[in-house]
């Protein structure tokens, strides 16, 4: 793969040891409609910068991957179609001079290969309901076992197999802690209903948990589960209604596989009015936030 091209502003931060956060394309590429994901794009960037935090937009384009975007390339990651692009599609966008939005996975890769730690997203994939048959699991998992980056979540979306992602995670021995709650989160709802083994409660004790693994030599990343305040959650009683009537809708229509993920997520969308989409924003935001102070404790121990 080509070098990574990073920006002057993440290069001086990262020379510096202050604190930098890794940002997803995808989420603005495929996971918000235009033109609000642009602004949703500049609104995490300045979130972090007014905290003190430099911000790493990761990308692939015309072949070589960023990190950190200047203006141009935060909107092409808006504006352009682009691929979603995982870990397994780097090398053949880099072959083809391709441009790809980077999922979960191929941004902590990228990351870790930049020497950034933290890592803020919207919500981690998982193992699929059915993955027994389909095996469709997420290579967000995976990815995590081998790369020591801290990602923030708000969990998984309540569409996947939560039980089985957080048995995988157990398998694969990538750490989970719940930030301030014992509860793993269910991205739209505060709490899954699956408790957790171990909880934080701040910043510093996630940047004391990577100072362990580093110091006995884990090349592991850490899920910090980060649960939506609750005055932002979906209404619960709302989320299970269109839940059900998305894979009601999604078995009348037949449809199987990988396929099924994105026709409930787009179901879910339409038939919430809306409203799955501004939490989605407001757990995004407070994702970022929390990266922020996480960083900010990483930097802090030089």
């Amino acid at each position: 793969m080509p070098e990574l091209r990073i920006s002057d502003e993440v290069a001086a931060a990262l020379a510096a040891g202050q604190p930098v956060v890794a940002l997803e394309s995808t989420i603005i590429s495929h996971g918000l409609p235009r033109p609000r994901n642009l602004d949703a794009a500049r609104e995490f960037e300045g979130i972090l910068r007014e905290r003190g935090v430099a911000p790493a937009t990761i990308a692939v384009l015309d072949g070589v991957p960023h990190i950190g975007l200047d203006d141009v390339g935060v909107r092409r990651i808006a504006e352009e179609e682009l691929a979603k692009a995982s870990v397994r599609d780097l090398p053949i966008l880099a072959a083809r001079g391709g441009s790809g939005a980077t999922t979960v996975a191929a941004t902590a890769h990228l990351a870790a290969r930049a020497g950034i730690r933290v890592f803020a997203t919207g919500g981690l994939g998982g193992v699929h309901r059915g993955a027994s048959e389909t095996f469709d699991e997420s290579a967000d998992i995976p990815t995590l076992a081998v790369t020591p980056v801290a990602v923030v979540s708000a969990g998984v979306k309540s569409v996947l197999d939560i039980a089985a992602t957080l048995e995988r995670l157990e398998t694969l021995s990538v750490p989970v802690v719940g930030y301030r709650t014992r509860v793993f989160p269910a991205f739209w709802l505060r709490e899954s209903g699956h408790e957790l083994d171990w909880s934080v409660e701040g910043p510093d004790e996630v940047a004391a948990i990577m100072a362990s693994l580093d110091e006995a030599g884990s090349r592991t990343g850490i899920v910090v589960a980060n649960p939506i305040p609750e005055d932002q959650q979906w209404d619960p009683a709302e989320h299970d209604r269109v839940l059900a009537e998305a894979f009601a809708a999604a078995e009348a229509a037949g449809v199987r596989g990988k396929a099924v993920t994105p026709f409930l997520l787009g179901y879910i969308v339409d038939a919430s009015g809306g409203r799955s989409l501004e939490v989605n924003l407001d757990l995004a935001r407070n994702n970022v936030r929390v990266a922020a102070d996480i960083a900010a404790a990483w930097s802090a121990r030089g």
